[in-house]
């Protein structure tokens, strides 16, 4: 898809989308915004403003009516956006890409969209408006042969001229909102067909490629270690996991650094990788789940995916990104429930459930980060169904000790629109990972689950500010909600980039 900039008033075009807030009060009749008014007395005799009234159109977020017309602009969408007080980044988003899903019905491929006067930033709005449009209108067909099939599943939308108000006075601040969305959704894109793609293509070492064609496309230091290296380095806990797969595993780290000048800060993002997760000896019994363990690297598809934006917007920031890929199987050399792992900080490890595995290869992981002297960790992992319990498929549970950290990942996700809840890190909690013959177990009782599960981790930071993102439920949507298309939906990738931008601004002005 191609996207413009223009001034208004809106022209001539294939399709028009024109946003609408909710009627409020009144004789309860809708009334058209001013520019579609005007066009509808003059060129379409009020057939606008009589199909508004027979669908008993509103401007109600979620709402939407679409036309088709006769002539300078053949075809029209009307979206709503709600109460104009309410409206947020987020909604906006939603609201273009419900338009454009109408304008796709109406076979348009040319769309002239006219951004409304709000109380939003306008910047922060044309990014808002541009990721939507990208990403509503990406469709994976890869795997699918029908040329037909291909052209029936492809968006019709082409292109998209966003029409910003005042745009003569803030060009390049506007230029700038829109190539930061073009690359937040080109990761995001990424992390969804990394995510959707099937086991026997997405590999440990498929992971590992990519992130050598990351390196090389921008400019990243790539380092990729095998089963020596992690041995050398003592990743027991890693290499446990990695055991019983015939595919040897990859610890993926890429660095990025400023092309010029010292890095204002360094942030560590840890991905969790497991391209498949059978659950090991302790097999997963329902089909359903194991089904959709190739789902299980959705944390390092999202590290992945920020990479390559950010990598492409050049942050003053040094950046390390970080996967322990593996598949976890079962073989012979298949770890047991009861076995003892030693992690590279010499913490040992009882294992008393093989499909608690991610937790395992991420201890490596983060001991691995916090040995770089970064400022801060990251971590993201599709970790717990517990907090799918807790939350449900939208929100990712955040789980950090740190006030500072917590405050600025929720207002990058705010920022986003990528839903996160703070979850209690209840200290006593750990109590129920006690082991009679090591350091720990990997698992603790049913309850709490989510929780028990980030204080494990926790023991393999020791100082550096560190959260933890468990992603279980929204790295996949069973429907098209939103910008999101039924399948992998990118989650992360957006936050991550807001969230490292947003550090370089705070530590640029301090």
């Amino acid at each position: 898809m191609q996207l413009h900039l223009s001034e208004p008033p809106l022209t001539q075009g294939e399709c028009a989308l024109v946003y609408c807030f909710a009627a409020s009060g009144g004789n309860g009749r809708f009334p058209l915004p001013p520019e579609i008014a005007s066009w509808d007395e003059k060129a379409w005799s009020g057939l606008v403003a009589e199909t508004v009234q027979e669908q008993g159109f509103q401007g109600k977020p979620n709402s939407s009516v679409a036309l088709r017309l006769t002539g300078e602009i053949r075809k029209l969408v009307l979206v709503g956006l709600g109460d104009p007080a309410a409206l947020t980044l987020e909604a906006l988003r939603r609201a273009t890409a419900n338009g454009l899903r109408q304008a796709h019905s109406l076979k348009a491929k040319q769309v002239m969209l006219s951004l409304p006067e709000t109380g939003l930033d306008r910047v922060r709005g044309v990014q808002a408006v541009a990721e939507a449009c990208l990403l509503v209108a990406h469709r994976d067909n890869r795997f699918k042969s029908s040329a037909k099939g291909e052209e029936e599943n492809s968006f019709s939308v082409q292109e998209v001229t966003l029409l910003v108000p005042g745009l003569a006075q803030a060009r390049p601040d506007y230029e700038v909102a829109l190539q930061r969305a073009i690359e937040m959704a080109a990761g995001t894109i990424l992390a969804r067909e990394l995510v959707a793609a099937p086991a026997n293509i997405v590999t440990p070492l498929a992971l590992a490629d990519t992130a050598r064609q990351l390196a090389q496309e921008y400019g990243l230091e790539v380092e990729i270690l095998g089963q020596e290296e992690c041995e050398a380095l003592g990743m027991g806990a890693f290499l446990g996991v990695a055991k019983a797969s015939d595919l040897p595993p990859q610890f993926i780290h890429l660095t990025y650094k400023p092309p010029q000048g010292d890095p204002v800060t360094k942030l560590a993002l840890v991905g969790k990788g497991l391209t498949f997760d059978s659950g090991g000896l302790n097999i997963k019994t329902d089909s359903r789940s194991i089904a959709m363990m190739k789902t299980d690297m959705g944390g390092a598809a999202a590290v992945l995916g920020a990479a390559r934006a950010l990598a492409a917007l050049k942050p003053q920031v040094e950046l390390h990104f970080i996967v322990a890929a593996t598949e976890n199987m079962i073989s012979g050399h298949a770890i047991h429930p009861g076995d003892i792992l030693t992690a590279s900080n010499q913490k040992t490890i009882e294992v008393n459930n093989t499909d608690a595995e991610g937790r395992l290869t991420l201890a490596d992981a983060l001991v691995f980060a916090e040995k770089l002297g970064v400022d801060a960790i990251l971590d993201l992992a599709t970790l717990t169904g517990a907090c799918v319990i807790a939350l449900g498929e939208e929100i990712a549970g955040l789980f950090t000790p740190d006030e500072t950290l917590a405050q600025e990942l929720q207002q990058a996700a705010n920022l986003s629109g990528e839903k996160i809840w703070r979850m209690p890190l209840e200290e006593g909690y750990f109590e129920g990972l006690s082991s009679i013959v090591a350091d720990m177990k990997n698992t603790g009782p049913r309850s709490g689950g989510s929780i028990t599960a980030a204080l494990f981790l926790k023991q393999f930071v020791e100082k550096t500010p560190w959260a933890h993102l468990d992603i279980a439920g929204p790295v996949w949507t069973e429907k098209d909600a939103g910008y999101n298309n039924k399948g992998a939906t990118g989650y992360g990738v957006r936050t991550l980039v807001e969230w490292v931008l947003a550090r370089q601004a705070a530590a640029a002005c301090s």
